[in-house]
């Protein structure tokens, strides 16, 4: 917590210079919705001491670096990184601003949040639809002292295009040859098994209404939504927390 909040600090001083020509309106951004809830806060924060509205619409980082580039906001954010080419073509500046965690979200009936425990080599099985139920033998070793239902695992993904789904299949794609080779890494790729839902939001809304369900949010969503989250056995063979991976704020020069 300790380190979100100094990121938060340095985030607002940031918008603040970015936006210092132009507080006599509302400042307006658009792109990923991973940030969403912090952004919301430092919105208030910022309007309070300055009175200065800040409108962040919250549509996926793909739908963010749109807008930026038509001009249609004075920010945008992305959780995957724009390389230095494509920023310097669009004239356009890039800065981390928040650190957060990318969590597979379950909801599976008597299973508490963090007392499942997943691998990246099985997280991988499960999104390309080579283990389709909660009592597969290779979950069950994994957890040995969790009463798993004989459930079909009902996979849900981002529909739209997405940073957090980079961060999810980049993730992927380092513990799993296959899965980089047969699907690979993007902010919108070719998903094996699933249904699709817009944004963190809608992840975490159809996981929460459906049984036997398996997702991915940005760790806020899962703590304010109540649900069920899985822990992973990092590079080390400990079990981990959440994924840390950074978001970012982009600019005009």
């Amino acid at each position: 917590m300790k380190a979100i909040f100094r990121t938060a600090v340095v985030a607002v001083a940031g918008l603040a210079a970015v936006t210092s020509g132009a507080l006599a309106a509302d400042i307006s951004g658009a792109g990923a919705t991973f940030p969403a809830p912090v952004y919301g806060k430092w919105a208030g924060a910022y309007k309070s001491a300055t009175g200065t509205g800040i409108n962040y619409q919250a549509i996926g980082s793909g739908a963010g670096i749109a807008q930026i580039k038509a001009k249609t906001v004075t920010f945008g954010a992305s959780d995957k990184p724009l390389k230095g080419k494509d920023l310097d073509a669009a004239g356009l500046t890039m800065f981390p601003t928040v650190v957060g965690g990318v969590v597979p979200v379950v909801n599976i009936s008597g299973v508490k949040p963090g007392q499942l425990v997943l691998d990246g080599p099985t997280l991988a099985n499960i999104y390309q639809g080579k283990i389709g139920r909660w009592s597969d033998p290779a979950i069950k070793k994994l957890n040995p002292s969790v009463n798993l239902p004989d459930q079909a695992i009902a996979v849900v993904h981002r529909s739209d295009g997405s940073g957090t789904s980079f961060i999810w299949t980049n993730y992927l794609g380092k513990v799993s040859q296959e899965w980089m080779q047969s699907v690979g890494s993007d902010t919108s790729v070719d998903w094996p098994v699933g249904i699709g839902a817009k944004g963190n939001e809608g992840v975490a809304g159809n996981v929460a209404q459906t049984s036997g369900s398996i997702g991915y949010v940005e760790y806020a969503y899962a703590k304010s939504n109540h649900m069920g989250y899985a822990r992973m056995i990092n590079h080390d063979g400990a079990r981990s927390a959440p994924i840390s991976t950074p978001s970012a704020l982009l600019r005009r020069m």
